[in-house]
């Protein structure tokens, strides 16, 4: 490399948007926990593989265990997505768009989707509710009903919840960094 080529950093990562505020940078920084849920995940099937099929000794918890990891990790994927403004969006109209009419509909889609994730929500909650308390009322998780019977259904169910309400706070802060932001 000659003195006249800037140096690139192999990984340039841009984190939260700014109008993502705390909440954005929080789930942001949470992040590199989950992508490691992954690579545990990938561990864990390794070992079922070299126990089951090498041993003829397969664990009881190997694939609910993936299951679980994965399952949270793409629950967190749509918050952290939204967070950094990295969500698939059609954008044939949107890059049409003039500067003021882009921050405009970035408004509009953040409110629509905080509401639609405050339904979620709700909906959602009725789901852990049950999820979690027996019709006697008293407390205790769902289970799998496998031999290693985790409360992983239950878990689950409750994670999903916190995210749809963390989604509802996160699409809110959008909206309102939008509405006091420069045109985009």
């Amino acid at each position: 490399m000659d003195d006249t080529t800037p140096e690139t950093p192999a990984h340039d990562d841009p984190g939260a948007i700014p109008e993502a505020g705390a909440l954005g940078r929080a789930v942001n920084a949470l992040g590199g926990v989950f992508a490691l849920a992954i690579l545990a995940s990938a561990v864990i099937l390794i070992i079922e593989v070299a126990l089951r099929y090498g041993f003829n000794r397969p664990t009881i918890w190997g694939h609910e265990s993936v299951i679980f990891l994965t399952a949270i990790t793409f629950l967190f994927g749509g918050l952290y997505v939204a967070s950094r403004d990295r969500h698939i969006r059609v954008v044939l109209i949107y890059d049409a768009l003039s500067p003021s009419a882009r921050r405009a509909m970035n408004i509009v889609l953040s409110i629509v989707n905080a509401v639609a994730c405050a339904i979620f929500a709700l909906a959602s909650w009725q789901v852990a509710e049950s999820a979690m308390f027996t019709p006697s009322g008293s407390f205790r998780f769902d289970t799998t009903g496998s031999a290693w019977n985790p409360p992983t259904p239950g878990l689950l169910k409750l994670f999903l919840f916190i995210i749809m309400v963390l989604l509802t706070l996160q699409f809110a802060r959008l909206a309102w960094g939008y509405a006091r932001g420069r045109d985009t």
